[in-house]
């Protein structure tokens, strides 16, 4: 069994991605997963929005439930498509579009992060923030 992330590499995700988005100016929530989808840590920055806390933490669940991130789901659910309707299973939790990535090593996923709190776009960047981190952390940088 790989390990699983751990809080302290969890701070460090965190603060890749709040770096990023004070670079862009968009005050975000940042959560941390572990394999199972379950909240390792979670930053929210001076105001990000309410809603963006759920959200986020929505968008590591669903990378770490389904090994992959968040915006692959969007077609695939769309009406007539395979998934459609996706987002209304598992209690709600499921989030089809982008933000959250799973976290890998030794071809594993041991976790996930989950931003929230900007346009998809924006999010997905400061989300790809924390995992060009996690891999410099996973290749020993």
């Amino acid at each position: 069994m790989v390990d699983r992330v751990t809080l302290d590499e969890a701070k460090e995700l965190i603060a890749a991605a709040e770096e990023k988005a004070n670079e862009i100016d968009n005050p975000m929530v940042i959560t941390v997963a572990n394999d199972e989808g379950n909240l390792v840590a979670q930053h929210r920055m001076d105001g990000a929005w309410l809603a963006s806390v759920s959200i986020s933490r929505n968008k590591a669940y669903t990378s770490a439930a389904l090994d992959m991130p968040t915006h692959e789901l969007a077609e695939p659910s769309e009406p007539g498509n395979s998934l459609y309707g996706l987002q209304t299973t598992d209690e709600g939790r499921i989030v089809i579009f982008g933000g959250g990535y799973p976290l890998e090593r030794d071809g594993e996923v041991v976790g996930a992060i989950g931003v929230s709190g900007g346009a998809v776009s924006q999010d997905r960047e400061v989300a790809e923030a924390g995992v060009d981190r996690w891999e410099a952390l996973v290749d020993g940088a």
